[in-house]
């Protein structure tokens, strides 16, 4: 497939405002994708998340959401949408929203294969690995308030 020559936009919503457009992205790449169970990917965290979605041209393409406590999770992009910013943009929007809230450490649960897309933008791993709806995943955390930085370091 080529990729789209669309350029996206990313803006923060409620679970209730973009359900719809937020779970088919979510169900696109976990469920489909990565075989995640759907009853382990929808949860009650998703009604008092916020979240971020990414569009181009009106359609979804990618999601994020942050917990109230600082956890950052469900970042998930469309295949043919990868390695164009998308999810550098989702996070940064995620990371921005935290610092606006007071929240001091971002927390996440990272598929092993993209830790070092979160290294790049300064998050820090620890613990051992675990699995997560059979996916192997590691812990890592960023102090938000050493730095207003949330652009990838490439």
């Amino acid at each position: 497939m080529s990729r789209p020559a669309t350029r996206f936009e990313v803006r923060l919503v409620a679970w209730d405002e973009a359900r719809e457009a937020l779970a088919s992205v979510r169900r696109a790449v976990f469920v489909v994708e990565q075989n995640v169970p759907e009853d382990l990917e929808w949860d009650e965290a998703d009604a008092v998340s916020l979240h971020a979605l990414a569009t181009a041209d009106g359609v979804p393409i990618g999601t994020a959401r942050l917990l109230p406590g600082g956890h950052i999770g469900r970042i998930a992009v469309l295949r043919e949408w990868r390695g164009q910013g998308a999810g550098n943009a989702l996070l940064a929007s995620m990371l921005a929203a935290a610092r606006e809230r007071g929240i001091e450490t971002a927390v996440l649960n990272a598929q092993v294969q993209a830790l070092d897309f979160y290294r790049r933008h300064g998050f820090a791993a620890g613990g051992d690995v675990f699995l997560d709806a059979g996916i192997p995943h590691r812990t890592m955390r960023l102090d938000l308030t050493r730095s207003g930085r949330s652009a990838p370091r490439d």
